[in-house]
């Protein structure tokens, strides 16, 4: 959607330019998903510099000598940094939180100050299934909770706002693959299940969506011939070409599926009144492409 949005204000209609776009949006959630678990591993690192710090101290307080190192060597960051698919992640996306160490910082000095973090310094279980509570703890409460990490992650990745639920998803299921006390048996969250399959529709997608692009609009000005052409939004138009798109060159999808997403995204990134409008639109269409024969679903249910 935004992929096409950007192409339908822009002058230049290289589909490939947009291709290349779309994919690279695709791939900076998964940069995203690195940099997080790079954050992970620096906070925890961070606890050799905060100890070198009290260390120093003339007279170090009851609390100072109660706090040790154990969060570097976490078992689940231990397991983390054996992962070569990490490991390749980190050395591609050249991830370096150095360019703004007040963020590691910061994280650790909300995370010392914390009754879970004594605790757990405290408790003497080093199972994975206890050491990720203070992972989880650090990645939902202190990172997805401060303004300032907030816009970090907002300056560096321009669709956050969108990525971030994909993100809180993709660390949620490393948390969950990360069961194992033989680090080698511990596995990344994969972006999709199949990749291979999932690149091939949104690039299809894409590509039918604008090479059909006139036709398609065709049929929305047809349903559509009490409304001025500036009186509908830009994006309502866009959502129902990919969604016609979908109904007709995609056999495999249910209509109901298409109907229901594209109806969703309304919600989230049109006017109010968009999602009536667009699942009136597309109810309409719908019933001329099934009386001209044009929806041809493989399985059944998906016509329903």
């Amino acid at each position: 959607m935004q992929t096409l949005y950007a192409y339908s204000l822009s002058s230049d209609k290289q589909v490939k330019n947009y291709e290349k776009a779309l994919l690279k949006s695709v791939d900076e959630v998964y940069e995203m998903y690195i940099w997080t678990l790079n954050l992970l591993d620096e906070v925890s690192e961070y606890v050799l510099i905060d100890a070198e710090g009290r260390a120093n101290k003339f007279l170090p307080t009851e609390k100072d000598l109660s706090l040790t190192t154990r969060l570097n060597n976490n078992t689940f960051i231990e397991s983390l940094r054996q992962n070569r698919d990490y490991l390749e992640g980190v050395k591609k996306y050249k991830v370096d939180w150095s360019f703004d160490p007040e963020i590691v910082r910061s994280i650790f000095a909300q995370l010392k100050e914390s009754d879970i973090y004594l605790e757990y310094l405290q408790s003497e279980d080093r199972s994975i299934a206890t050491e990720k509570d203070i992972i989880k703890h650090i990645f939902k409460k202190i990172i997805l909770k401060s303004p300032n990490i907030e816009q970090t992650f907002e300056d560096k990745f321009i669709n956050w706002p969108v990525d971030k639920e994909v993100l809180q998803a993709l660390i949620a299921k490393t948390f969950k693959n990360f069961s194992s006390e033989i680090p080698q048996q511990n596995k990344l969250a994969e972006l999709t299940q199949n990749w291979l399959d999932d690149r091939e529709f949104v690039l299809d997608l894409l590509a039918n969506t604008i090479r059909y692009g006139e036709e398609y609009q065709s049929l929305i000005a047809a349903k559509t011939k009490n409304w001025e052409a500036d009186r509908i939004a830009l994006l309502d138009t866009i959502l129902m070409r990919m969604a016609i798109c979908e109904l007709i060159n995609f056999s495999s999808i249910p209509v109901k599926v298409t109907i229901n997403e594209y109806i969703e995204l309304s919600k989230v990134f049109s006017t109010l009144k968009s999602n009536t409008f667009i699942n009136g639109i597309l109810d309409k269409i719908l019933a001329d492409l099934n009386q001209q024969g044009r929806i041809r679903k493989q399985g059944r249910g998906l016509k329903d």
